[in-house]
This record gives C-alpha cells, structure tokens and sequence, in this order.
C-alpha cells in the first residue's frame, strides 16, 4: 500500500509559494493578503485560525486577523465584510465556520466580494466549477484531493469513485471535479441504501461523513483507492472515517489522518489567495 503523503506534498506547495512571494515583494513592492475572521471562542476554530495566521507569516503574506465577540451583531459581521471587499491590501477573505447561530452563514458568504472568496464557497464560484471552469475559486479540501491525486499520478479517467458525503464544501465539488476529469462518480450519503455494496465495487471511495472508523475492510475492494477527509476527535484520539489498519491490507493507496488531506486544505487556501493576488494585479 503506498500513503498519500499531504504533509510532504502541502510543504511543497508552501515552499514553491513563499519563493514567489518574494519575488512579488521585490518587483511589486506588495505581497498577497488574507483576512480572517473568527466569530466567538470556539476552541478549535481558534487553532485553525492561529495556523492559518502562522502560515502566512511563513510564506510572507499579510495576514488581517479579525476576533470578534461570540455576541457580535449579524449586521456587524456583514459591516466588516463590506471593509474589508474594499481594501486594497486584502486578497482573501476566510470567515471561519461555524458561525453563531444568530448569524447567518448565507449571508455571510453572500457578502464576500467573488474575488475574494478563497474558500470557494460563493454560489457562483461553484457553479463554475461544475462548468469545469478552471480559474475560478475551487473549495480547498476537494481542489487539495485532486492535487494528491495528480502527484502521486492517478489516473481518474473511467475510474469508478464512490463519494461518501453530500456537503457543499466537500462532498458535492468534489464531485463534479471528478466527472470533469473523466470519472464515473456515484455520491452517496447517510440514506443511501446498502452502502457497502457500491464502495465494495467502486475503484475510488472518498470518505466525507465525520464518523470514525465508519469504512471498514470487508467494505473495499482489493486494490481500492482510499480517501479520507474525515477528522473525528474521540476518547481514544484522532481518527479519519476509514478503519486505517484494516483497509491499509487491501487499499492499494489510502491517506492518514493526520497527515493527509489535511494539510492539503490548508495548502490550497493560500494557493487561492496567491491566485486571487495575482488576478487582481494582472500576473499570469
């Protein structure tokens, strides 16, 4: 079995973009500029978003960190939004989910200017993407599975793939990023009747349902591709949606968790915001 290595792949991405990075400082005398905002105190949305802010210093990027309180108004939240669509310096735009449940996600994403909208998740942007439109803002974790895939040269073209899970964030792009390059995709859910029958068939199954160690052995075939973009914190630690040492004797490449597409979503969300820099600036 070989592992899809994120960790290994995402650095590179990381160290590919901070050399550019400099470069743009020296002949534009600016770099790119992403703007997160954080509604409230939950407590892993505060690591994400310190990882997000130690990583554009890392590649040189401006970062604009926005903590606000978790009783901040709805109009107040849309209010920073609309600043920060007209400044210059901002490139990107992350609102970190979840929200607070008085403010509405819709909205929220609906007021993010489109070319700053690097998590990819504005109706236009994927719309676009189901058109196989390649230069619009793709969402980070199905646009960082399909940068996997390419690395480690797997084929999608005929491939049958098995997408567990429907969300708009991962499941449903993911899904038409595939049929754009050629594979026969089925996308199944919670509802969906005798699962293990069609992952047991398929010669891709992607993992997007948040409950742990859900595929098991006995639901893969012999030299299955395995994707996994679960994360499950339990009692006994972290743990993807894939049963890893049970389908690591039978996947012919599977993913860990961590370590796999993990860093890869990260990876594409400064990818985007270098892209969004350079659309704006005109740079090819």
């Amino acid at each position: 079995m070989i592992k899809l290595d994120g960790k290994d792949l995402a650095q590179r991405i990381k160290l590919q973009l901070k050399e550019e990075t400099l470069g743009l400082k020296e002949s534009l005398g600016k770099v790119p500029g992403l703007a997160i905002i954080l509604v409230g105190d939950n407590p892993a949305s505060k690591i994400y978003v310190n990882s997000k802010i130690k990583g554009c210093s890392e590649l040189g990027f401006e970062s604009f960190a926005h903590f606000l309180p978790e009783n901040t108004s709805e109009e107040r939240v849309l209010e920073l939004i609309g600043e920060l669509n007209e400044d210059e310096r901002v490139n990107g735009i992350l609102v970190q989910l979840p929200l607070p449940k008085h403010v509405d996600e819709k909205k929220v994403i609906d007021k993010i200017a489109l070319d700053k909208d690097v998590d990819g998740f504005k109706p236009e942007n994927l719309g676009l993407l189901m058109l196989g439109d390649k230069d619009s803002m793709q969402p980070c974790t199905p646009a960082g599975i399909m940068e996997l895939l390419r690395a480690y040269s797997i084929e999608l073209v005929g491939k049958d793939v098995v997408v567990v899970g429907r969300s708009n964030i991962v499941g449903k792009p993911m899904g038409s990023l595939l049929i754009n390059e050629g594979a026969t995709v089925t996308t199944c859910n919670s509802k969906t009747k005798d699962l293990k029958a069609k992952t047991s068939q398929a010669d891709m199954v992607i993992m997007a349902i948040g409950q742990a160690k859900f595929l098991t052995e006995d639901m893969v075939k012999e030299g299955a591709i395995i994707v996994d973009v679960g994360i499950n914190r339990t009692e006994d630690g972290l743990f993807g949606d894939v049963d890893y040492d049970g389908v690591s004797k039978k996947a012919a490449y599977l993913t860990p968790v961590p370590g796999g597409v993990g860093p890869m979503t990260v990876a594409m969300l400064f990818a985007n915001t270098m892209k969004a820099f350079k659309k704006v600036n005109n740079i090819r």
